[in-house]
Formats: structure tokens, sequence, C-alpha cells
């Protein structure tokens, strides 16, 4: 077997484990039963089968211009993911989307009588 042969190899397996990780993400959007857990199959395994994708083609085509195009999305994606599903998380938990019953520890729960008083609406500020 040839160099290439084996590259294609290790690019066939990072794809397709990529693209089964994805549909993996994409089945627990539809079973797990709360917005918590959502959102973690969301952007956990999501951006894991993304990376795998990208590794994959990246080894495939093996342009110098087409992999710093891949590393940048990698790099764009790992720093937007987790923070979009923590902001998303924190909404849903102060709007009350979350099954309590499920979480473990809840760590934010001291801190909403805080949140309430900032967001509460200052009758002495004029707007």
């Amino acid at each position: 077997m040839t160099v290439q042969g084996v590259l294609d190899a290790v690019a066939a397996v990072c794809m397709v484990t990529g693209a089964l990780l994805s549909l993996a993400a994409g089945i627990a959007l539809l079973r797990f039963p709360d917005l918590l857990s959502r959102m973690h199959a969301a952007a956990k395994p999501q951006v894991l089968g993304l990376l795998l994708v990208l590794t994959g083609c990246a080894i495939r085509i093996g342009t110098v211009l087409d992999i710093t195009t891949m590393v940048l999305i990698a790099v764009f994606q790992l720093a937007t993911a987790p923070v979009a599903a923590h902001m998303v998380g924190r909404a849903a938990y102060r709007d009350g989307q979350t099954r309590s019953d499920l979480l473990l520890t809840d760590e934010l729960a001291p801190h909403l009588d805080e949140y309430a008083d900032q967001t509460a609406p200052n009758p002495e500020r004029r707007p």
C-alpha cells in the first residue's frame, strides 16, 4: 500500500466518523427530553464531527489554500459554538424552560435573585 493509499484510508475514516457524530447529534436533537440536553447534543458532537470531516478533507485535498481555509472554519466553529450554547442555556434557564428534575446540581439558583434585582425596572430612572 502506498502513502497516498494510507492517507486516503485515514481521510475516509475521519470523514465517516465525523458524519456519524453529526448524525448522532441530529438524532439526539429529536430524542433528548429537555432543552439543555438538546443544546449539549447540538454543540459537542456536532463540533467534533465537523472537525473530523474537515480533517479528512484536508488530508484528502492537501493544498495549502484549502487547508488554511479549513483551519479557519475549525477555529471559528470552536470559538462560536460553545459561547452560543452557553448563552442559549442561560437564557433558557432564566426563562424557566429547563426541567429541574433532570438537573443534578443547580448552581445558578442562588444567583437568580441577584439577576431579578438587576433586570427589574427602576421607577426613578427615566428612559
